[in-house]
């Protein structure tokens, strides 16, 4: 199916400023053969064509117009048709859960820029479900709020990054709450955005009884894979060509470890070819047991979240594992690291009760793991995540100048 549909993918990446001059002289009907002759396309190549250099219609086919979440400054610029937003959508709905009109669906994801939080909107009223879109990042949709509606409302899925749900289960405790027992409707938690170690997701099922269920994708591609009921992210490899990249070689596979690239087959406004996620992923085409013909992708997580110590590599996933990895028990859920050249600096918030405990385990593995330096020190629950913020109720009005006697009038409009 691949090599049938991407002379077609070619052909309308050629339409864009970008690719009408990259894709010169390439015969579309080469097919799969002959895409590992063409260049790959960067991030930088994104940003450099901002705003409408990868634009392949006329604005006037536009239905949105996202730009990713990075902090660099400089925008990348994503465009979608009607057409891709029925696309995109539709897999992002092939949940092995299910989306159905009878769930309360919220989207706790930010409804601005990037496309994440409009995405699960969608797909959520493509299959029928009621939308609660919670926004993030915002002081309309404080956590206090948050945890009244999931119980209230009877939530019964949700969309969010993991760190996401670590921080409801602080939030709904603080409220009285037990995550696992006072939100009965609740049947699975979406996750994406942030890579998610096996440690990490085991606590997420264990302090809300639920299955976490992932997806990997960006605002530039759209749902890139989703996961099946064995717990394996499936590339959706009908709708897009995966390659595995050695940067070391500069030569792509089919499989194996690498960075990931991704061509479109069916995007309209933007295609991509051979674009370079900059993510470190192994893929594999080895039968999965869900019975899904679809290659498999384990997400590593990028390179810039690698550090060295005395000669050891320290990656952020593995020491996430490490973290989730000590007993339930001791109740840590938000940590911080920090890798300095001669010594790993972690810090975890713990029940004074279980600090000795967490932090010779924790200390225990680090060493067993990397053989180097460590300090591994506890803190007070509420010290990294502070309790008045999950348990504050912002009062979020619109603008005012005038006040009466006695009223605050430091929640006047400021002008700076």
């Amino acid at each position: 199916m691949q090599e049938e549909q991407l002379p077609t993918a070619l052909g309308l990446a050629s339409r864009s400023p970008f690719y009408h001059a990259r894709l010169a002289g390439h015969k579309p009907s080469a097919g799969l053969a002959a895409l590992a002759e063409l260049p790959l396309t960067s991030k930088a190549d994104l940003k450099a064509s901002y705003p409408f250099g990868m634009l392949a219609v006329p604005t006037s086919q536009l239905a949105t117009y996202h730009e990713s979440s990075g902090t660099s400054g400089e925008p990348t610029s994503s465009f979608y048709t009607a057409n891709d937003w029925i696309d995109i959508a539709e897999r992002y709905a092939r949940k092995w859960v299910g989306l159905s009109d009878d769930d309360v669906f919220l989207v706790r994801a930010p409804y601005a820029l990037p496309l994440t939080g409009h995405l699960a909107h969608a797909a959520g009223r493509l299959k029928g479900a009621t939308i609660v879109p919670g926004d993030a990042r915002s002081s309309a949709m404080p956590y206090s709020r948050v945890i009244r509606v999931l119980h209230d409302l009877g939530v019964t899925l949700t969309w969010s990054m993991p760190t996401e749900c670590l921080l409801w289960a602080a939030a709904a405790r603080v409220a009285g709450y037990e995550p696992a027992q006072d939100f009965p409707a609740l049947r699975a938690l979406f996750v994406g955005g942030e890579p998610l170690s096996a440690a990490r997701r085991k606590r997420l099922t264990a302090l809300w009884g639920v299955p976490v269920v992932e997806e990997y994708g960006s605002t530039e591609t759209g749902t890139i894979a989703g996961e099946c009921q064995e717990g394996r992210l499936h590339i959706w490899a009908d709708r897009l060509v995966p390659e595995v990249y050695d940067p070391a070689t500069g030569t792509s596979s089919r499989e194996g470890r690498g960075e990931l690239l991704i061509t479109t087959l069916c995007r309209e406004a933007m295609p991509l070819v051979r674009y370079n996620l900059q993510d470190n992923v192994e893929v594999s085409y080895d039968e999965c047991p869900c019975g899904w013909h679809l290659p498999t992708v384990k997400v590593e997580g990028r390179s810039t979240f690698e550090y060295r110590v005395l000669g050891s590599v320290v990656t952020q996933q593995r020491l996430e594992d490490l973290v989730f990895e000590l007993p339930d028990s001791y109740d840590v859920l938000f940590w911080r690291a920090r890798a300095d050249s001669q010594c790993l600096n972690v810090e975890i918030e713990v029940p004074a009760e279980h600090s000795a405990a967490a932090c010779r385990d924790l200390g225990a593995s680090i060493t067993a793991e990397y053989a180097i330096p460590r300090n591994v020190r506890p803190l007070p629950p509420g010290t990294l995540v502070p309790h008045s913020i999950l348990a504050a109720s912002q009062d979020v009005v619109k603008p005012r100048s005038l006040f009466g006697p006695g009223e605050d009038w430091s929640k006047a409009i400021v002008y700076f």
